[in-house]
């Protein structure tokens, strides 16, 4: 019997002697704590690049020059620059230039869609109010982004700007402009309704249109009319930068195709035909199309009640009269674009 005990010791799968169990403990043990002080320094070494973890005293991030700002000198993986907040602060490749009341709000909310947009929410004003301020201030604006994707931002008074165009062109003359427009007499009237909102005590519409109503003289120095004369204002921009460089949307088919727009524009970016018809629905109480799902959100978004507001009656003389006064300045810009966009 005690044979059979010793024999049945030896197989595999047998209790070992009373001994064994701690030795294997303490082996398991040990190479527990050589694991751990492995992994210990493994990490140490790696997570010392990381911006959030870099030691006090530490040289501030590198500049690259006036284009970008890299936020560590270690790249990142793209899902590590996501989980700290990295990429780099860009100028924009891209900037919406006008124009006021046409719908550069809009487009800019329906391209934060993209995933390889990214943009500044407000308005930065930098070529027009802000320039003294320097390239460094304006860059400081931009929201940081990865490799691959597109900075932009929108400012509709930058297309009157007389400035803006050479200054844009001194930041970077590749710059990729997008101007939307809209018939001209309706966005007169859009203007004025929402200076009417802000400034209920303001003159009529038809009254701030001429000089002189008996005449008939347009006047051309009221804000409402002067940015519609979008031939004169084109004229500036070809200065300094070719028309296959500038896209023009249509405000009207933005609103009535939003995706067919988006399409035009998403190409013009070089990016992926990512934003389509299945992004849109068309709201009809406010009377134009809404995001059913917004920027890192999962419900509706409409753009807010500053939108869409209900214009005031206008003597229909005097509207006629407006578009008597765009017809010869709208034709030359169909000229200049090569595009058609109906608006007589």
């Amino acid at each position: 019997m005690g044979q059979c005990l010793n024999r049945c010791l030896d197989v595999p799968g047998a209790l070992p002697p009373p001994l064994l169990p701690l030795k294997r403990r303490l082996l398991l043990l040990s190479i527990m704590l050589f694991l751990w002080v492995y992994m210990f320094y493994s990490c140490a070494g790696s997570c010392a690049a990381l911006p959030g973890l870099a030691p006090r005293g530490s040289a501030p991030p590198e500049e690259s020059g006036p284009g970008e700002t890299r936020a560590a000198p270690a790249a990142l993986s793209p899902i590590s620059a996501f989980l700290n907040g990295s990429g780099s602060k860009r100028l924009p490749q891209a900037i919406i230039i006008g124009v006021k009341k046409g719908g550069t709000r809009a487009l800019l909310e329906f391209l934060r869609v993209h995933p390889d947009v990214r943009a500044v929410g407000a308005e930065p004003h930098f070529f027009d109010r802000n320039y003294e301020r320097g390239l460094a201030w304006y860059r400081d604006l931009m929201p940081r982004t990865l490799e691959g994707q597109i900075t932009m931002e929108k400012t509709p008074s930058y297309f009157v700007t007389k400035e803006a165009p050479a200054r844009i062109s001194s930041m970077a003359k590749g710059t990729k402009l997008i101007v939307v427009v809209r018939d001209p007499v309706t966005r007169a009237i859009s203007d004025y309704t929402q200076t009417l909102s802000k400034k209920p005590d303001i003159p009529t519409f038809e009254s701030l249109t001429f000089k002189n109503r008996t005449t008939g003289l347009i006047d051309t120095s009221w804000s409402a009319i002067q940015i519609g004369i979008y031939a004169k204002h084109l004229e500036n921009w070809l200065l300094y930068f070719p028309i296959g460089q500038i896209l023009f949307v249509s405000g009207e088919r933005l609103i009535s195709d939003p995706a067919g727009e988006l399409g035009r524009v998403q190409d013009f970016l070089g990016l992926k035909r990512i934003i389509t018809d299945k992004h849109f629905y068309f709201n009809k109480t406010k009377g134009f199309p809404c995001l059913k799902k917004a920027e890192g959100s999962s419900k509706p978004h409409c753009l807010g009640k500053t939108k869409g507001r209900t214009h005031p009656d206008i003597d229909q003389e005097v509207v006629q009269r407006l578009r008597d006064f765009y017809r010869p300045f709208n034709m030359k810009f169909y000229q200049m674009t090569g595009q058609d966009f109906g608006w007589d």
